[in-house]
């Protein structure tokens, strides 16, 4: 399956896998700045893309960053639908105790292609029986 991608600025990096059989395509940034603590941005991968017809990018954090620095995917995973042309923008924040400085070309995020299934709504009871039944969260346990 191909996706195609096009560099919004001479310094946008394509996103590529950084080892054979990952899931997450890596994302950089094509900007350079310094999120304090508690402070969120959009950050801009100079990138857009064209994804194929049923199916969707969903951008993750990348786990080292998160745990080395607290550095996270605001709205994870963020959903880039099929007809989106704007410009791809991580929505990331700082969780940790300290600055963290992002510089131009550094992998800030990943994505990861996925199918997805159209439904159709329809209207009536759910009333088949089922072994959790209305039980809420962490209804089955610790």
């Amino acid at each position: 399956m191909n996706v195609r991608f096009e560099r919004l600025t001479p310094t946008a990096v394509l996103p590529s896998y950084a080892h054979p059989g990952d899931a997450g395509l890596d994302l950089c940034s094509d900007a350079a700045l310094t999120l304090e603590p508690g402070a969120r941005a959009a950050v801009p991968t100079g990138l857009r893309l064209r994804l194929p017809p049923g199916t969707e990018g969903q951008v993750r954090p990348r786990s080292g960053l998160a745990l080395r620095l607290g550095l996270a995917v605001l709205n994870s995973p963020g959903t880039v639908d099929e007809g989106y042309r704007g410009e791809l923008k991580i929505i990331l924040i700082n969780l940790g105790h300290e600055p963290i400085v992002i510089e131009r070309g550094m992998r800030i995020a990943q994505m990861v292609i996925a199918p997805v299934l159209r439904v159709t709504v329809e209207e009536g009871p759910v009333d088949d029986v089922t072994a959790r039944g209305m039980g809420g969260f962490g209804s089955t346990g610790v």
